[in-house]
């Protein structure tokens, strides 16, 4: 019973990013009620079935320590603008593709890291990060193209969603802190259902089993743009995720090896390549739950067994899932002002100590961002080049990845005669 109770609260501490994800990238790209009930119920099933991937571990993947997979925020934007741009197939051949590469370079990504470092993976989470926010201010105003978009209602439920989540955040601890965002959402979906702006129809329609349905949107189409994008963002968490290998094998005393990195980051990519098979979305390590393995103390792998079971076990219940799709836009972007805030709180985290380091850096995030904010706000900037070409400028993400990737090898990985660090002054 006790475990049962442990795996709950894994499953509720990251519930709430679980059904963002799909909320906001089905509803950027205009899916139906039916079809957006089908993408968070198939993400909460992945969910769990990327979770057990990594923890029941193998001589081939998983890396058997207590850890979470969700779905990752730092796809939301690529995913909305090849989705947008491209169409939903697109999307989901460029996510088995990329889960595909993640499993093939699993084995020697340790060596590939050193591309990768805090300089460059905060500079794309932060671009990420930055480049969402329109998307949140949307969805708070009703969402882009609604007859109502701006109005008092709308702005109220937005912004008091948003109070109350910040209110619950500076006010709790422990764990009612870490599901403030859940608390936050239900909260403000009651509000707006005594409003009468909450539609029970698709919880009403929803069945209440549904298998998973392999390519449930039609089958994926491969574009090298897109494949490219969502690679790039699925290197990104692989080097966010060895910080949360990391941190689990201090807390459990297990001495990782190369070995068992390969095998953590094989099950990443299963797990995406799966999730795209059965068009659900990209998945990371959920730190929040490495967060909670902390304050509850109880580290062993059988409590997040029990949450896998149980999220593949929610996934099956399309009327569960219904009801995430019942919550107004405007509460929803209430949310994800907090949530997308974080993802930018996050890469000014990982970027703080770096750009202190030397001048180098502060160029790197200087020219990086620039260039990802630009060609997002201005991507017609590079249509009169070829399209072989446009591959690497079409999207901001991207541009701004490879920027960084490129500026890092230049100041930091090619010989120099002259020292870039800052020269700190000494006190006589």
């Amino acid at each position: 019973m006790k475990t049962a109770a442990l795996g709950i609260q894994h499953v509720l501490a990251m519930y709430a990013g679980a059904i963002l994800v799909p909320l906001i990238v089905g509803g950027a790209l205009g899916l139906t009620p039916e079809q957006l009930t089908y993408l968070v119920a198939i993400d909460i099933l992945m969910c769990g079935v990327a979770t057990l991937l990594q923890v029941v571990t193998n001589r081939f993947f998983g890396i058997g320590l207590p850890v979470v997979l969700g779905c990752t925020f730092t796809a939301v934007g690529p995913m909305i603008a090849i989705g947008s741009q491209s169409g939903i197939n697109a999307m989901y051949g460029a996510i088995i593709v990329s889960g595909l590469i993640v499993v093939l370079v699993s084995g020697i990504f340790g060596k590939l890291v050193r591309f990768f470092p805090p300089i460059v993976t905060g500079t794309v989470v932060m671009i990420i990060g930055v480049t969402l926010i329109p998307v949140a201010i949307n969805d708070l105003g009703g969402g882009q193209g609604a007859e109502d978009f701006g109005s008092l209602s709308n702005i109220a439920l937005g912004f008091g969603t948003l109070i109350f989540i910040v209110l619950m955040y500076r006010f709790s601890k422990g764990f009612v802190r870490s599901i403030s965002i859940l608390i936050g959402l239900v909260g403000g979906t009651v509000v707006a259902a005594f409003m009468g702006k909450v539609d029970f129809s698709a919880v009403r329609d929803a069945t209440y089993f549904k298998l998973p349905e392999l390519f449930y949107f039609g089958m994926p189409t491969f574009e090298w743009s897109a494949i490219l994008t969502l690679t790039l963002v699925a290197l990104v968490s692989l080097v966010e995720s060895t910080g949360v290998y990391f941190a689990l094998s201090d807390m459990t005393d297990k001495k990782l090896s190369e070995k068992d990195l390969s095998k953590g980051y094989r099950a990443e990519g299963l797990a995406i390549f799966f999730g795209g098979l059965f068009n659900a979305l990209q998945y990371t390590t959920y730190s929040q739950n490495v967060g909670l393995l902390q304050l509850t103390g109880v580290k062993t792998r059988k409590v997040i067994i029990v949450a896998g079971i149980m999220l593949i076990g929610l996934g099956l219940i399309p009327k569960i899932a219904a009801l995430t799709t019942i919550i107004p836009t405007s509460v929803l972007g209430g949310a994800c002002i907090a949530m997308f805030g974080m993802v930018i709180s996050q890469g000014i985290k990982m970027l703080s100590k770096e750009i202190s380091q030397s001048t180098g850096n502060s160029m790197i995030v200087a020219c990086s961002v620039g260039m990802g904010l630009g060609v997002t706000v201005v991507p017609e900037l590079f249509a009169q080049l070829p399209n072989s070409v446009q591959i690497l400028t079409s999207n901001g993400i991207v541009a701004g990845s490879i920027t960084a990737i490129v500026l890092n090898i230049v100041f930091n990985m090619l010989p120099s005669k002259q020292p870039i660090a800052v020269l700190q002054e000494k006190e006589a």
